[in-house]
């Protein structure tokens, strides 16, 4: 039971609080993690590459967190967390990183709905509406919009969109209050729980002896 207990969440061999040093490692891998999948995100918004906008680069962090913690064999059930919020947040992340260009160098415009979706309605129930638009000159954007669209809007109607003059980020509808600080405030919760969920996996990695191979028989 011991040895099952310690493969699924870790050896935890250490007598009362863990070491600080250990802690300080698990601090250093969580920041660095988040740095990775939300910084790259972040440069390649701002930059318009798009190997860094679409979030490739930062499930390649996630996977190398993954790496990390099988390598220093933390617990199997905490590797499994840690994974699932790397990828979640690794997700979210593009998205984030978009509301930050948009906030700081976006551009509002007023477009025409050209087609309005209840997206609830296809899964059964009731959900937010996805307006379809077009430019003044009748051009679609190609992004369906949901700030703005609801149950009353029609065909016809005026939405204001906020766009990147440069094109490096897909337009939006204008939301009330968003700004930069406020859009990296939607990956909070996805941050905390796993900057928590790897500090806790790397310090119940911990061993106080590297168990070493078996000798062949006959030896020593």
């Amino acid at each position: 039971m011991g040895h099952l207990r310690a493969t699924v969440w870790g050896p935890a061999e250490f007598v009362g609080f863990p070491p600080w040093w250990l802690v300080a490692e698990g601090v250093f891998v969580a920041l660095s993690a988040v740095v990775g999948i939300v910084g790259t995100s972040v440069v390649g918004a701002w930059t318009g590459r798009p190997g860094l906008t679409d979030g490739v680069v930062g499930l390649v962090c996630a996977l190398a967190l993954a790496v990390y913690l099988i390598v220093v064999r933390a617990g199997r059930a905490l590797v499994g967390v840690v994974v699932v919020l790397a990828l979640c947040l690794a997700a979210q992340a593009p998205q984030a990183a978009a509301g930050v260009v948009l906030a700081e160098q976006g551009r509002v415009q007023s477009v025409v709905v050209t087609s309005v979706r209840d997206a609830g309605a296809l899964g059964g129930g009731r959900g937010r509406y996805l307006c379809s638009v077009a430019d003044r000159r009748g051009v679609p954007l190609g992004v369906r919009v949901w700030r703005g669209c609801g149950q009353a809007t029609r065909p016809g109607d005026a939405l204001a969109v906020v766009y990147d003059p440069q094109g490096r980020v897909p337009p939006r509808g204008v939301g009330s209050g968003v700004g930069a600080l406020r859009a990296l405030l939607g990956l909070a919760g996805w941050v905390a729980a796993l900057a928590a969920a790897t500090v806790v996996a790397v310090v119940r990695s911990y061993r106080l002896t590297v168990p070493s191979t078996r000798r062949r028989d006959g030896a020593g």
